[in-house]
């Protein structure tokens, strides 16, 4: 099954023609608010009393023209003055496919050192989103050259793939925001894990290590992008045997999903933020989501009844 919806994510036919069915645009609607910045906007109010921050993306990958990543640039600009005239606590993550990566990286560091520049003057922090497997090389690059200027800047890394805890080593002298997720992309065996506990169990491993990284001193800004709160629990375990406080990590869920135990985790004292997708370019993004979990698959097949 998870292959299968890989695959649709990937198929250009179905990108074409599957978003303007009925029922795939109700049954997105579990996991975004809306597909323009004001829907996502005003989803986001309603965190507030539960004490949970917010983190914006705006959906869309691989533009083909530059100047549609300059557009993109200025809109997550004006996105951050929004959030401050508002005063939500939000940050926003940026893909770097979507600003034209793909065409001129330089560009697309310049379009990053702007947003951050911005959001540093807001006290906030700009994430860096990880796509497939054959750009981690260069956005990790990327990463560290923005982060050398910016260190109010963080980048997303998988669990699902072998190398990354040599990234996470890599990074740790360097001070890192690292949101920790398992991964949602179509990758061979001989670069990810392709089992659930396989996965889970480098996901503790990784999220270990990042602690014991803070413990030895190093400044690391942890959050960990997962709906498994089963494994959550067992790495705030791990911290408090390390001399570490819950809040020593962000526990980062996505819109629509475990709402109730985001609101759980928050009342119990630990950091939660939730991540809240908007955009027309939602496909792809959407089909990886059901990929993730059987339940979401039963939850969109329930939008075909009446």
């Amino acid at each position: 099954m998870r292959s299968i919806l890989l695959w649709m994510a990937r198929n250009q036919w179905l990108r074409e023609r599957l978003p303007k069915l009925w029922f795939a645009r109700r049954a997105v609607r579990r996991f975004m608010p809306g597909e323009d910045a004001d829907s996502a906007l005003a989803a986001a109010a309603g965190f507030a009393a539960d004490g949970i921050a917010v983190m914006f993306t705006r959906l869309g990958e691989n533009v083909t023209k530059a100047e549609e990543g300059d557009a993109v640039a200025e809109h997550y600009l004006g996105l951050l003055d929004t959030i401050a005239e508002r005063g939500i606590d939000g940050e926003v993550s940026v893909k770097l496919t979507q600003l034209a990566y793909d065409l001129d990286r330089d560009r697309a560091l310049a379009h990053c050192e702007r947003l951050a520049e911005k959001a540093a003057a807001q006290g906030r922090t700009l994430w860096v989103d990880m796509e497939g497997s054959d750009y981690v090389d260069g956005t990790l690059e990327l990463y560290e050259r923005l982060h050398a200027g910016h260190p109010n800047t963080g980048i997303c890394l998988q669990a699902y793939l072998h190398r990354t805890a040599a990234d996470i080593q890599r990074l740790l002298p360097q001070s890192p925001g690292v949101r920790l997720v398992k991964g949602a992309y179509a990758e061979k065996a001989t670069v990810a894990y392709q089992k659930r506990p396989e996965v889970d169990a480098n996901y503790v491993a990784l999220a270990v290590a990042m602690l014991e990284g803070m413990r030895a001193r190093h400044t690391v800004t942890l959050g960990l992008g997962t709906h498994d709160v089963e494994l959550i629990e067992q790495i705030a375990e791990h911290a408090v045997a390390l001399g570490l406080d819950r809040t020593a990590f962000e526990v980062e869920m996505l819109y629509g999903i475990r709402s109730g135990e985001q609101r759980r985790l928050a009342k119990a004292g630990y950091r939660v933020r939730d991540l809240i997708a908007y955009g027309e370019a939602w496909y792809p993004w959407y089909m990886r989501r059901l990929a993730e979990r059987p339940a979401n698959v039963l939850f969109a097949l329930r939008q075909l009844l009446p």
